[in-house]
């Protein structure tokens, strides 16, 4: 999730004329969807998945933290062991892992074998992430940056709109494992697409390399950073056992239908985002954690009403699906491309936490205790983001002041 502020900050004149190159701008999306397809697609199959691996759902769960934790940990260290590779390079060789951990997930009925290409899965998310803002801003004129931006995020929330849902229901129709299999076709195909279409750039020279965690010191990356911690924990300990969930209220046959209302309002979530970002930054985050909070709040004495847990999926998804966008935008305001590489770290270290925080919440309080989980974690991350109007989430006009 890398970015560069050099495009941000560019003195070159503006060509209004200039138009967004849509076809490497939409493999860059696929790349988002194949990475979180990957990683989410077990939350949808997780029952039936801890039945080929012949474990609990708990331990099935973990497929989604050690995913993340790898991504998480990788970050950092991949960035600084790639900085020189062609970025076309990097981004080949990941989507080519993706390819490689997919089948072997679809063909293996050992656990650990399981476990340790989820792993390698993660740490090939780490090189895609760093990679796509800063494709997606090289590619576009610098007045459409943003807009870019946001048809490369697309697809994340067109993977929980339509890619966790229908991977949920072919799992239930044909089983998991061949759901795996189509995701490892779609990134064979996306290859071909990379190689054709995404032109390619060098890497960074070894003179021009920042100390990374010196970015934290920088006036509103902290605050960033506490969001993106908290809100991601918050999200990922419920969304991780959702499938559980639903079961435990008598809404297991409706898992792919509730994950696609799900989706659905996070891809409005992004068309809105995309459209209002360079303006509205600060009342967008705020929005996005307001919306998770009512829906978390909805849950806690309805959860057993089929409407409340549909229209409270509507409004978490209309507050996660633009996040992504938002935290990396304001993340990129206040540390340039080194806030970026620390957002994720932070981003799928809490991915891997929720996974865990997750379990231990359904084996000893049940499934009704993830609600109140995001109310304990969300209203500190709304605090944080109205407090902080001068760095971090700034009032419009003074974006940008921090970095």
């Amino acid at each position: 999730m890398t970015t560069t502020t050099s495009v941000r900050t560019s003195k070159r004149p503006v060509d209004t004329d200039q138009k967004l190159p849509l076809s490497p701008l939409l493999a860059l999306a696929t790349a988002a969807f194949v990475v979180v397809l990957t990683e989410a697609l077990p939350a949808g199959v997780l029952p039936e998945m801890a039945r080929g691996l012949s474990v609990s759902e708990s331990a099935a769960g973990q497929a989604l933290t050690v995913y993340a934790l790898a991504s998480g940990l990788a970050a950092v260290p991949l960035a600084a062991l790639t900085a020189g590779w062609r970025r076309k390079r990097l981004l080949v060789t990941a989507v080519a892992v993706f390819a490689v951990a997919n089948t072997v997930t679809a063909l293996s009925a050992c656990y650990p074998l399981t476990m340790a290409f989820r792993l390698v899965a993660g740490v090939a998310s780490a090189a895609v992430w760093a990679e796509l803002v800063v494709y997606a801003r090289r590619l576009a004129p610098p007045h459409l940056a943003g807009r870019a931006i946001a048809i490369a995020m697309a697809g994340i929330p067109l993977a929980l709109s339509l890619g966790i849902p229908a991977g949920t229901f072919l799992g239930s129709l044909v089983g998991w494992r061949v759901t795996f299999g189509l995701v490892t076709l779609v990134s064979v195909l996306l290859l071909g697409w990379i190689l054709v279409s995404v032109p390619d750039h060098p890497g960074q020279r070894p003179g021009r390399r920042e100390p990374i965690l010196r970015a934290v010191r920088l006036p509103g990356v902290a605050a960033v950073l506490f969001v993106v911690a908290a809100y991601v924990l918050a999200h990922n300990t419920f969304y991780t056992y959702i499938a559980s969930f639903l079961d435990a209220y008598g809404m297991s046959g409706q898992r792919d239908l509730v994950l696609l209302v799900f989706g659905l309002a996070s891809m409005v979530s992004i068309l809105v985002t995309g459209a209002l970002i360079d303006r509205r930054l600060r009342e967008l985050t705020i929005g996005s954690t307001v919306l998770f909070l009512l829906a978390a709040a909805l849950l806690i004495p309805f959860a057993d009403d089929a409407v409340v847990v549909y229209g409270s999926m509507v409004l978490w998804g209309l507050g996660w699906g633009g996040l992504a966008t938002l935290l990396q935008t304001a993340v990129t305001d206040a540390g340039g491309d080194r806030g970026q590489a620390l957002l994720v770290t932070v981003w799928n270290t809490l991915m891997a936490g929720g996974g865990v925080t997750g379990g231990v919440l359904l084996d000893t309080l049940g499934p009704a205790s993830f609600p109140w989980s995001v109310l304990l974690l969300l209203v500190p991350v709304l605090l944080v983001v109205v407090g902080a109007r001068t760095h971090g989430f700034p009032e419009r006009g003074t974006r940008g002041s921090g970095t």
